[in-house]
């Protein structure tokens, strides 16, 4: 069958085919592609590839081939549109930080729930609500030892040998182990600070008949709070001082009742995301303790919001708001999501797990 001006023009608009002929394979191909996104020069990039052996000619025809390939200039098109959702971003962001109590997280006491839905929930913004657990009798029977005594007998699941994976948010699953409640607050207790072991909230613990005692000893819930919801939308967390919660973002908004020893908040704005290298689900590589501007340039100068929440302080993490949370003794918590308010949200998570 004789071939169509069409197929012509179809087969004369695939330039960047015949780069692998000359040792540059597909992988190469995207990897030029993302650079050029990123507006590296065609110098740099030539510099890298042959510095990995590839022949310096074919390096120069697959880079030009995939400048003119047509799919690469619709790459071109996206990234425009992109660019301008960030620059609306950004924009909205520099107004947020006129407010000259911006880098502050407030810390207020009892708040109606006109007022808190008003400047917290609409206007999204952390705070540190003091008092709430005040009536709660977790303050006392929340303690480790009487944990131990109380529930000691029942299994947990815990996240176990994290000081050696990297990303071991994003591979928590890998790092389940299920203990005896005692056995793990023994090694809390004794073995001093450590990010190797921690009981999170993707533990279930309260969804077990035998841990339903531990809401009896929640009371008072802030404001906004659907008690009726509380055992289906609420978490328990345990662990010795030293356990990190990278930085990421959740999918809702929720309280974080702080009933033993501290922790320390650090919060980077939504409307910031562009900068955080959010590749993959919810999670950001950016280690605000020790940031990397020669890997992560964008980052760099984001500016974060800090506090440390101690024994019945209650954190409001608004919605989508990037934290990172860092145990500065032995702690308990315990959070919620139970809001009488929307808290269902959906986000276009990008799944990109080698970048």
């Amino acid at each position: 069958m004789a071939s169509t001006p069409q197929d012509q023009k179809d087969t004369q608009a695939k330039p960047a085919t015949d780069a692998p002929r000359r040792g540059i394979d597909a992988d190469w191909l995207q990897w030029i592609a993302e650079q050029r996104l990123r507006n590296c020069s065609p110098a740099s990039m030539l510099d890298t590839m042959t510095a990995t052996g590839l022949p310096a000619e074919a390096c120069r025809m697959a880079i030009a081939a995939v400048e003119a390939d047509p799919i690469f200039a619709a790459a071109r098109r996206h990234q425009q549109l992109h660019a301008k959702l960030s620059s609306v971003a950004a924009n909205l962001q520099r107004l947020w930080e006129l407010d000259p109590a911006y880098t502050t997280v407030e810390r207020i006491r009892k708040p109606t729930r006109e007022a808190f839905i008003e400047r917290y929930v609409r206007g999204c913004r952390p705070v540190v609500i003091e008092g709430v657990a005040d009536d709660w009798p977790a303050m006392q029977r929340w303690q480790p030892r009487t944990l131990a005594q109380r529930f000691g007998h029942l299994d947990v699941e815990v996240q176990a040998d994290r000081h050696a994976d990297r990303q071991y948010e994003r591979n928590k699953l890998a790092h389940r182990r299920t203990v005896r409640l005692a056995d793990f607050i023994g090694q809390v207790l004794d073995g001093g600070p450590s990010n190797d072991c921690y009981l999170t909230a993707n533990n279930e613990a309260l969804r077990q008949p035998g841990f339903a005692p531990l809401l009896d000893d929640v009371g008072t819930l802030p404001p906004i709070c659907d008690r009726s919801r509380l055992a289906a939308c609420s978490s328990f967390w345990l662990g010795p001082a030293g356990t990190v919660t990278p930085l990421h973002h959740d999918t809702l908004m929720l309280f974080h009742t702080q009933l033993v020893g501290s922790k320390r908040w650090r919060f980077v704005s939504p409307l910031h995301t562009p900068r955080l290298y959010n590749h993959f689900e919810y999670y950001s590589p950016i280690d605000l303790s020790n940031p990397d501007p020669m890997r992560y340039p964008d980052a760099e100068g984001v500016p974060v919001l800090e506090v440390v929440a101690g024994p019945g302080d209650t954190v409001f993490l608004p919605l989508a708001w990037w934290h990172e949370v860092t145990a500065l003794e032995v702690s308990v918590s315990f959070s919620y999501s139970n809001l009488d308010l929307p808290n269902h949200y959906t986000y276009a998570n990008a799944s990109i797990s080698n970048w």
